[in-house]
């Protein structure tokens, strides 16, 4: 009986070690894939990037997208780095503002966010106001709002006191397909962001 529960130990601890290496595993494979689509020197600095992001405990796979995106889009090799350079540095800022216990993508969409132009005290206050669950869809849907011409303070309101209220992920995505919707229609982003919260919130409309 003993020996079974050692070996079922040692099979979770496999479990877990197998979780942990199969993502690093893909990525690996996908930056050695780059080999032949970069100069030398470009690769060796990706490279550098991809490793200071593992060192730093953060998501590599992100630097390798962008990467691939790049060559995708026919980019320049410095083109491409400099976009490269610039995640990590929103990735190491997006961590900063939610900390260290942040998941893989909620950091990927902090850095989104704050590409987008939110601030990192809004992403701190959004973390604050969602501490049961996690904030990945809202920093996703404040990124969204910011690119289509909300005013980036109310956005984050808006996206904020729907974590407050305890919004569910599909509300989120509720408001902003909502916004999209109105702002298709003729609505001007503000106007329509503040509209579809209070309504999502059960407010009356003045």
């Amino acid at each position: 009986m003993q020996s079974v529960r050692v070996f079922r130990r040692c099979l979770c601890r496999f479990a877990a070690l197998w979780a942990l290496a199969a993502p690093l595993q893909a990525q690996s494979s996908d930056l050695a894939a780059l080999r032949d689509r970069l100069d030398p020197a470009s690769y060796r600095a990706l490279t550098a990037l991809v490793d200071s992001a593992q060192a730093a405990g953060l998501p590599a796979g992100p630097l390798i997208s962008k990467a691939q995106e790049g060559l995708l889009k026919r980019a320049a090799p410095p083109t491409i780095l400099t976009a490269t350079r610039g995640l990590l540095s929103r990735l190491r800022q997006s961590r900063d503002a939610l900390g260290n216990g942040a998941t893989p993508a909620e950091l990927e969409a902090g850095a989104s966010a704050l590409r987008a132009g939110a601030g990192a005290s809004q992403l701190s206050a959004l973390r604050a106001a969602r501490t049961t669950q996690g904030v990945a869809v809202p920093l996703v849907v404040l990124a969204d709002l910011i690119a289509r011409g909300v005013p980036r303070d109310t956005a984050a309101r808006a996206v904020q006191a729907m974590a407050a209220a305890n919004a569910t992920d599909a509300a989120f995505n509720a408001l902003r397909l909502g916004i999209e919707r109105d702002i298709t229609g003729g609505m001007s982003p503000a106007a329509a962001a503040g509209m579809r919260y209070r309504a999502l919130l059960g407010e009356k409309q003045p």
